[in-house]
């Protein structure tokens, strides 16, 4: 078996590898004066199961469509080299968000992207917490799994959260997502777990909020949601908490976008810490942001323990 990174994410994926105790096989990467590139493998992967490390962001160093194209040709690459079966492990897939169509003639670009894999011959897909488990498993015909936001984030609460605590989703779209978060966290603390939610809509780039379901008085929240990006979300339902009496209030999403605007969560003392995991760097934010109420939870050995239920 053979584990790859493509260079963009080679830092995370030397994490998985190291959780796997193997190490990254070598990819030679070209880059050519007119943009264009070759990556080939620099072992023989013929009749080999592979496995591809890339995280699909807008990075410093290439643009999420970039990435995509570089991952699509490696696939392809191993597989006319042989290659018995190709696994992508992606820990954040891009185009989650445009999953269905709201307004007439939109695109549904996870429905895009799930057949550029498949025709590039991936065998199978695994990502870490998508915006819509739905969508995401009807758009790929490829064999997918999911790993969810309870194992990676699980133990990080222990021991803050010692009162009556309760786990919100910013939107009615995260409900399932929050719930099922919740379900784990009511099983590792051995205690029970309020819910609640917010009413949210979004168009043509406005967010309005609406009404608040849930008792937040004297407790600690927990909200729970895919992706932190502006952080827009994430505030107002703090706000909405903070003025139903909550004492204590935390953001937790799997991915940290943290795009235009984002530092406000940190600079505002509405949370006590927010909480991402590594399938981005925190690249956006200044230094001193960095060390400020953020937390970064290492989602290797989650992947390498899915990984292994994957192979023979």
């Amino acid at each position: 078996m053979h584990l790859f990174a493509l260079k963009e994410s080679e830092g995370h994926g030397a994490r998985i590898a190291a959780a796997l105790g193997v190490k990254l096989s070598q990819l030679e990467h070209r880059e050519f004066g007119d943009g264009e590139f070759k990556i080939r493998p620099l072992s023989c992967v013929n009749g080999q199961e592979v496995c591809v490390i890339q995280s699909l962001f807008e990075g410093p160093d290439f643009s999420v469509h970039d990435k995509l194209c570089r991952l699509l040709f490696l696939i392809a690459t191993l597989r006319d080299h042989g290659a018995r079966r190709v696994t992508a492990l992606v820990p954040f897939l891009c185009y989650g968000r445009k999953d269905r169509r709201t307004k007439e003639q939109d695109p549904v670009a996870t429905q895009y992207v799930a057949r550029l894999f498949e025709a590039m011959q991936c065998d199978d897909l695994v990502t870490f917490e998508t915006h819509n488990l739905a969508a995401f498993q009807n758009a790929f015909r490829l064999r997918t799994q999911h790993l969810q936001m309870g194992g990676v984030f699980q133990d990080v609460l222990t021991w803050r959260t010692e009162g009556p605590l309760v786990v919100m989703s910013p939107d009615p779209g995260g409900v399932k997502r929050a719930q099922l978060f919740r379900e784990s966290l009511q099983d590792r603390q051995g205690r029970g777990v309020g819910f609640g939610f917010m009413e949210k809509r979004r168009s043509g780039g406005h967010m309005t909020s609406g009404d608040v379901v849930g008792d937040f008085e004297g407790r600690s929240v927990v909200v729970v949601d895919d992706m932190i990006a502006s952080g827009r979300t994430m505030m107002a339902a703090a706000e909405a908490c903070r003025a139903r009496g909550a004492a204590k209030v935390y953001a937790l999403a799997a991915h940290g976008l943290f795009t235009a605007g984002a530092e406000a969560l940190f600079a505002s003392d509405l949370f006590e810490r927010v909480f991402v995991s590594d399938s981005i760097p925190p690249f956006r934010l200044s230094d001193g942001v960095k060390t400020r109420r953020l937390e970064i939870v290492d989602t290797a050995g989650e992947f390498a323990d899915l990984f292994r239920r994957l192979t023979p």
